[in-house]
């Protein structure tokens, strides 16, 4: 029953639901799930384009771009450079990526679009992004500032540098600190545009360095080092003497610069008075930094590298602006104070006061703790520096007692060597900084107590004899030895009368020598800066009688630097012969300021001149300055003339063979050098005195060399020698004329068989025969009697065997007796042709006619040619005496 109801109900619910359905709904309620999105309405409009490609061949892309420069990508430079300006940072890196790759591999685009390609670029230089500030700096860096350099920098520059200010005055640090490195990118690359902009950029160096903006970062000191290395190339374009501003106004003068994309640009550099005054208002910051960073580093248990490095650049652009300061003051005022600016004396004591406060009450910088060996090193160097500050300004500083001494021991320590770390490492930083203080040790040292004053030159004379011979620290030295031992008119030297600083200047010029020698040839500009010195030394010397007698002393140990015989009689010469000419210059003008040459120097000299190897120039310079020695009385007389036999009488002349000369000998000839030996020699001697005592001098030491029986070319210019000095009457004595007849006889013997026998005066040889011939018949011209013992002694020489005991001692080469009758015909035949001669030897007609028939009476002889005969038949005047006598 109760299943019958709700049978009969359903189909009622049924019935009903088709009957609402059929009478219709006016809102149909549609239900929704939370959170699913709505369907669009009916009646919404589709919005929805769609089209389809259409192929043209003649448009595509690529052959758009064809024949122009791509990157590996396929962009164009005009692409790339629009897309640095990308608001995505990662575009606008890759498309400066692709700028470079492009340039890398097409340097003619960067050539044509340089300036434009500038002008886009320079608005990276402030990008939010620290990868695009990176990478347009390495751009700038490595493709473009080096593709440059060559044109026109200036513009360019000019187009970068309005951004380059805008942003060092960003709101970002790093942004700012990236424009002080792309300004000292541009500086490295154009420092003109320093002094173009100077205003400008010592002004946002010093609003950098101000406390309120470096404390930001000085956690990070790397980014401070960098400004500071910036900061430190700039300031040491700046220049600090007369020679440096000579030098940069010349080069501001030939910078001409295009402004025409810049219109704000300056026309012209800034001068010294706007640097001088932007110096004046960034030194207190630079005092203040590094004033907090003495607190840090003291507070520190180790001084870290960083700090180190911030403390040392501080310090330089201290150096280098106190430097610029001195320069301008001792300048004048008026030339370098500008409209404004106060005056300069009471600016000097403001700064002086500044640095008193903030520098120079801190030293010494080491802490009171015991540090390592590096720190030791680091601090040494920092405190040089303050060390070398002060002493710039000790005309207008006047720092207590106390601190005073303590400069005065670090000093005294650091010419010791009691200061750095001892290790190799910490030898080469105590000698490279040490070099700062040695200009300023010759002032000081006269400036300061009597007791200070003995501590510091023995402190210096052992530094100097300690250095190695060829370390700039030697070098440095010797050039404060030059001013405390020359007087020179714009600065103080010490006074040689105080008996302590004699011993000490004495000590200085003992150490030369010893040093020259020991440097040898190795170190030829090392040589050169101490034969410098003693150059000066001897001009000096001269006013100074201690230091005089102790430079004539100095040519003992010079005999190892020149030649030295040694006990088995080689020779050992010494680095003179081989170090450059310059250097050998100066040695030898060094010998004319000896005021008493003696004869062992002499002796060593005339070695040198002997060596081969010696070139010509020196060889002649050295006879041309011992001749001006001897001229100003520094040389005695039979010193001079013994060196100038030594020279004459030793010379080795090459090749041996007169004429001809082989093309092997050619390389190695000499002859001519020693004619024109012989000539300077000869004109010397003509002007040296008296020529008669002269010629007393040197006719026993002359004709002693010649019984040696020395080569034709040395003999030739001894007879040279005394031909000169000879006169009409002959100054020889009877012995000397006993003795050369023997000599001369077989002397004109042996020249005329080593030169061919060919009297037609166009060819080459009959001027060299003449040379050799000529002094004998100078000397026949004025002594007759030896003309007459000659032709004897000729005579004699017909008939004589060369294997028997009567041979001629001084025959060398004739020695077979057919060549030697066929070389007495070439000396008559020569005599004849000489007009002097000729007529002297008619005065001798019998000895004359002795010799031809003795010549006559061997023509049947096998071992004498007819030819002699065919020769004397051509001059009919030698055959008139031999049939007149007939």
């Amino acid at each position: 029953m109760p299943r019958k109801a709700s049978l009969v109900k359903m189909a009622k619910s049924k019935a009903h639901s088709k009957k609402q359905q059929k009478r219709g709904v006016d809102f149909k309620k549609i239900k929704r799930k939370i959170g699913r999105k709505l369907p669009p309405p009916k009646n919404a409009t589709n919005t929805e384009v769609k089209s389809k490609a259409i192929t043209l061949p003649e448009q595509s892309v690529a052959s758009e771009k064809g024949g122009l420069a791509v990157n590996k990508k396929g962009l164009t430079l005009k692409e790339l450079l629009q897309q640095t300006s990308h608001h995505n940072p990662k575009v606008r890196r890759d498309a400066l990526m692709g700028i470079k790759d492009l340039f890398l591999k097409y340097p003619a685009e960067l050539t044509l679009h340089k300036y434009a390609v500038v002008e886009k670029l320079r608005e990276r230089i402030g990008d939010n992004d620290k990868s695009v500030r990176e990478t347009v700096y390495q751009l700038f860096k490595t493709v473009i500032f080096p593709s440059c350099k060559e044109d026109n920098q200036g513009l360019f520059i000019s187009l970068t540098m309005a951004y380059i200010f805008n942003a060092m005055t960003h709101l970002s640090i790093d942004i700012r600190l990236m424009a002080f490195k792309f300004l000292d990118l541009v500086v490295q690359n154009y420092p003109p545009s320093f002094f173009l902009y100077a205003e400008k950029i010592l002004q946002n160096y010093e609003n950098i360095l101000r406390k309120n903006q470096y404390q930001f970062y000085v956690q990070d000191k790397g980014k401070l080092k960098s400004v500071l290395a910036g900061l430190v190339y700039c300031l040491s374009l700046v220049p600090c003497n007369k020679k440096e501003v000579d030098s940069c106004e010349k080069n501001e003068a030939g910078q001409g610069m295009l402004h025409a994309f810049e219109p704000d640009v300056p026309t012209e550099s800034a001068g010294f008075p706007v640097i001088f005054k932007k110096l004046k208002d960034l030194m207190p910051a630079l005092a203040d930094c590094f004033q907090d960073f003495v607190s840090l580093a003291r507070a520190m248990p180790v001084l870290d590298a960083q700090s180190f490095d911030c403390m040392l650049g501080i310090l330089q652009c201290i150096d280098i602006a106190a430097k610029f300061f001195i320069y301008g003051t001792n300048k004048g005022k008026s030339e370098y104070q500008p409209h404004g600016v106060p005056d300069v004396t009471v600016w000097d004591e403001n700064f002086s006061s500044l640095l008193m406060k903030k520098v120079l009450q801190v030293f010494p910088l080491n802490p009171t703790c015991h540090v390592s060996e590096k720190d030791d090193d680091r601090y040494f160097i920092l405190n040089t520096l303050v060390t070398g500050i002060l002493l710039q300004f000790s005309e207008w500083i006047c720092p207590p007692a106390i601190i005073w001494e303590k400069f005065l021991e670090f000093i005294e320590n650091a010419l010791l060597g009691k200061i750095y770390s001892g290790t190799r490492s910490g030898k080469v930083v105590w000698e490279k900084h040490l070099l700062s203080l040695l200009p300023f040790f010759p002032k000081l040292v006269s400036q300061v107590p009597s007791n200070w004053r003995s501590r510091l030159l023995q402190a210096f004379t052992k530094a100097f004899k300690d250095c190695h011979p060829e370390s700039s620290l030697k070098l440095e030295c010797l050039s404060t030895i030059e001013d405390m031992l020359i007087p020179k008119e714009d600065r103080l030297y010490l006074d040689s009368s105080d008996p302590e600083i004699l011993d000490h200047q004495i000590a200085w010029i003992r150490e030369l020598s010893p040093l020259l020698i020991l440097l040898g040839d190795k170190h030829p500009s090392c040589s050169q800066v101490v034969l410098h010195l003693q150059l000066r030394l001897g001009q000096c010397a001269l006013l100074n009688s201690s230091l005089a007698w102790e430079y004539d002393n100095m040519q003992y140990s010079l005999l190892e630097f020149y030649c030295t015989c040694q006990d088995d009689g080689k020779l050992h010469y010494g680095p003179f012969i081989r170090l450059p000419r310059d250097s050998q210059e100066l040695s030898l003008c060094c010998l004319y300021y000896f005021s008493n040459l003696d004869s062992p120097l002499l002796q060593s000299i005339a070695s040198c001149c002997l060596c081969p190897d010696l070139e010509p120039f020196i060889l002649l310079r050295s006879i041309e300055v011992l001749h001006s020695a001897y001229a100003a009385g520094h040389v005695k007389i039979t010193d001079y003339i013994s060196f100038i036999i030594t020279l004459l009488s030793r010379f080795k002349v090459l090749p041996e063979n007169i004429y001809p000369v082989k093309e092997s000998d050619i390389k190695m000839r000499n002859r001519k050098t020693y004619k024109s030996v012989t000539t300077v020699v000869c004109s010397n001697l003509s002007q040296i005195g008296d020529s008669s005592l002269v010629f007393q001098i040197l006719e026993k030491v002359t004709v002693g060399q010649i019984l040696m029986k020395p080569p034709l070319d040395n003999a030739c210019a001894m007879l040279r020698m005394l031909a000169v000095l000879d006169s009409k009457p002959t100054r020889l004595s009877e012995q000397s004329i006993v003795t050369l007849s023997n000599f001369i006889s077989g002397y004109l013997i042996d020249v005329v068989h080593c030169i061919p026998e060919d009297h037609d005066e166009s060819k080459v040889s009959f001027p060299t025969l003449l040379y050799y011939l000529l002094p004998c018949f100078f000397l026949f011209d004025r002594s007759h009697k030896l003309l007459n013992l000659v032709l004897k002694t000729m005579g004699s020489l017909i008939t004589a065997s060369s294997s028997s005991q009567c041979s001629p001692n001084y025959i060398q080469y004739a020695m077979e007796c057919s060549s030697r009758i066929n070389a007495i015909v070439s000396v008559l035949v020569f005599m004849h042709k000489d007009v002097k001669v000729q007529k002297i030897i008619f005065a001798f007609k019998a000895e004359i006619v002795h010799m031809l028939q003795k010549i006559l009476s061997l023509q049947s002889s096998e071992e004498i040619s007819m030819m002699m005969f065919i020769e004397l038949s051509s001059y009919p005047s030698i055959l008139y005496l031999l049939r007149g006598n007939s």
